[in-house]
């Protein structure tokens, strides 16, 4: 299914189908004057008269209809339809002319309900027009120039109009798709940091919990500067998911860098930070900022190590944060969601994400990242 399908079938399931093939039925009131002629006795052959304004009416309909539906509209049952209706038209005129000269702007509005757009619908309009011009010039002279101006206004305006009202639907349809893209887009911003915010956090939470219930039989004091830590990553914690939820949270490099330490060092891994480099943009550092803390919070996690690494170097143009530990990590080594939300916040910054079991002489963490970022503008973080 195509894009215009789809959104087509949106349309018409919110009940927006536009006008139907019942809004060009009136207008077959213009065949009054070719019933009147035959009614009059006027006619000559009045009962192949009547059979051909039976059938011409008939054709007319099913051609109004069939161009309605977005399934049969182009299909060859309908432009099969719509030469039968042409043929029947130039016969008509041709044979009785007067009143059924008329039945010439119809076939116009069959043929602007189909056609509609495109580069057909000129090589359409302008030879029937000019074919319209010479049988009526033929059967009632100059006076008929009306006709052959009603079959082009016919055309083209039944064409013009249901082409803005089909555009005009599906301009509806895409803003709606286009709302509905942006809001699963910010739902995935909001998850993504609600996962980054918080995988960090708990982590660190729990393990200075841990260091509590091993301090607090034996050293009061230390315990209870560890609980005052708790309390504060726990009052930080508040204030950053504040921020994600109103889409205002800003990275500080440093910052993390300082907590990511902390974390570590609670975790009783040793942190190691090297830092080189000019000064990078806020939108590079928003960017490593998650980086740091998710490299962080899998190490605290997974590695099992007793030492991590942190080294951040690179130039104006590049960077490159490499994050390293001697732990084993988990058995299963498929990155997680937090791992696939980095790549994401990375790629769209221009840069990449690689993590694995390290390739030197010991193991390094399945879940330990390296990258490079070229800085770029607007706000990777988002």
């Amino acid at each position: 299914m195509t894009i215009r399908q789809r959104l087509r079938a949106r349309a018409d399931e919110r009940g927006e189908r536009g006008p139907s093939g019942l809004s060009l039925l009136p207008w077959l009131l213009m065949g009054l004057g070719a019933l009147s002629h035959l009614i009059s006795g006027e006619a000559a052959n009045p009962w192949i008269g009547a059979a051909g304004l039976l059938a011409f009416n008939s054709v007319y309909i099913a051609i109004v209809f069939r161009a309605f539906d977005p399934r049969s509209r182009e299909s060859p049952l309908t432009w099969g339809l719509l030469v039968t209706l042409g043929a029947l038209t130039f016969g008509l005129a041709i044979g009785y002319g007067r009143e059924w000269l008329l039945l010439f702007p119809l076939l116009g509005l069959g043929v602007g309900a189909v056609v509609r757009r495109g580069r057909l619908l000129p090589v359409i309009t302008f030879p029937l027009v000019l074919a319209v011009g010479v049988v009526t010039f033929w059967r009632d002279g100059w006076d008929s120039i009306g006709i052959v101006y009603g079959t082009f206004i016919s055309i083209m305006v039944t064409a013009a109009i249901l082409a803005l009202d089909e555009t005009v639907r599906q301009l509806r349809a895409t803003r709606e798709e286009l709302a509905r893209a942006a809001v699963e887009k910010e739902r995935l911003r909001f998850s993504r940091d609600l996962h980054d915010l918080l995988g960090h956090t708990l982590s660190v939470i729990v393990v200075k919990s841990e260091v509590v219930r091993r301090l607090a039989p034996r050293d009061l004091d230390a315990a209870l500067a560890q609980v005052a830590d708790i309390e504060s990553v726990g009052r930080q914690a508040l204030t950053e998911i504040r921020e994600a939820v109103t889409g205002y949270r800003e990275g500080s490099l440093a910052t993390e860098l300082d907590r990511a330490r902390d974390a570590l060092s609670t975790a009783g891994i040793e942190p190691v930070v090297r830092r080189s480099g000019p000064l990078l943009e806020p939108q590079t550092e928003a960017l490593l900022s998650w980086v740091v803390r998710e490299s962080a919070t899998n190490a605290v996690r997974h590695s099992g190590a007793s030492r991590c690494e942190i080294d951040l170097s690179g130039t104006a143009e590049r960077v490159r944060l490499t994050v390293t530990d001697n732990g084993r990590g988990p058995a299963d080594a498929t990155p997680g969601s937090g791992l696939r939300g980095l790549r994401e916040r990375v790629a769209a910054a221009g840069g990449t994400l690689d993590s694995g079991p390290a390739r030197a002489a010991g193991s390094g963490s399945p879940r330990t990242p390296r990258g490079d970022l070229r800085p770029t503008r607007g706000d990777p973080s988002r």
